[in-house]
This record gives structure tokens, C-alpha cells and sequence, in this order.
């Protein structure tokens, strides 16, 4: 089980490619805030609904300072599907080995239908300009949690 990030971390550097392949690092943001939000899978409901919501808000978030990032164990074949069928305009990144996922503590133990297993906890990492934690959210929901994050951020 992987240690969660507090706010005054140092945000844990990484690299991935995006749906097209291409690296995205989270140095490539510096200077601007970062939303850093962990998935299960692409394609599924409650998945598809998060990042649907950060699309429908992302000019909101981008003209409030904050760039968005989506990361998932999903290959980036999978992440450029899901971005066309969904018309999704957020940074999608692919972590197959789960190591950023786990850097982030969005890694661990899950129960479902009162079974127990390892998996990817939907959870959000804010990043100020200055690569350090802003707040960590774990456990979140993919239903209404991109409205509580605007209100919570006051945007």
C-alpha cells in the first residue's frame, strides 16, 4: 500500500506518454497549478463521467490558472479511443506499471460487493505552480466530484 501525498509535499516527478504516445512530464507545467487526477479504466461509467465533467469544465479550470491531467493504467490505445468516443479534451496519460499511481498513493486496497483486491483509488492530486501537494483527495467519487473541486477552489 502506497503512502498518500499531504499538502506541502513535493509533488512526485513524472513522465508518461498520452494518448498519442507522445511524453508529458509534470515539469512541462511548472508555473501553472495542475489537477492530477487517478482512474481505474477508461470506457467505463463512472470513469467516462469524470472525465466528461472535466472536459465540460476545463476552459473554467484552464482560465482559473489549473491544467488537468488524467492518468490510468490503460495503454495509450485505450486512452485515445476513450478521448474520441468521448470527445474528451483533458491530458490523458497511461501508467500501465501503476509506479506513478502508486508514487501518488492512488494505488491500494479496495473493497467491492464485499470482496477485497488491489487496485486504482479514484483520487485527485492538486499541484500548486510550485510542484508541491496543494490538497490530496482520496476516495473520491466520479459523480459530482469536478463541481465539489470548483467550489472547493473557489472558481
Amino acid at each position: 500500500m502506497s503512502e498518500r501525498l499531504q499538502p506541502g509535499d513535493v509533488a512526485p516527478a513524472f513522465t508518461l506518454p498520452d494518448a498519442d504516445g507522445n511524453e508529458v512530464s509534470l515539469a512541462d507545467h511548472k508555473g501553472r497549478k495542475v489537477i492530477v487526477y487517478f482512474y481505474p479504466a477508461a470506457l467505463t461509467p463512472g470513469c467516462t463521467k469524470q472525465a466528461c465533467d472535466f472536459t465540460d469544465n476545463l476552459d473554467l479550470l484552464t482560465g482559473a490558472g489549473y491544467d488537468v491531467i488524467g492518468i490510468s493504467p490503460d495503454r495509450p490505445e485505450k486512452l485515445a479511443k476513450f478521448r474520441e468516443k468521448e470527445s474528451l479534451k483533458v491530458t490523458l496519460l497511461a501508467d500501465p506499471d501503476k509506479t506513478v499511481t502508486e508514487t501518488y498513493g492512488a494505488y491500494g486496497e479496495k473493497k467491492n460487493y464485499g470482496k477485497t483486491y488491489m487496485g486504482v483509488i479514484r483520487s485527485t492530486v492538486i499541484v500548486d505552480e510550485e510542484g508541491k501537494v496543494e490538497r490530496a483527495l482520496y476516495n473520491v467519487r466520479a459523480t459530482g466530484h469536478v463541481a465539489k473541486i470548483i467550489k472547493d477552489l473557489g472558481i
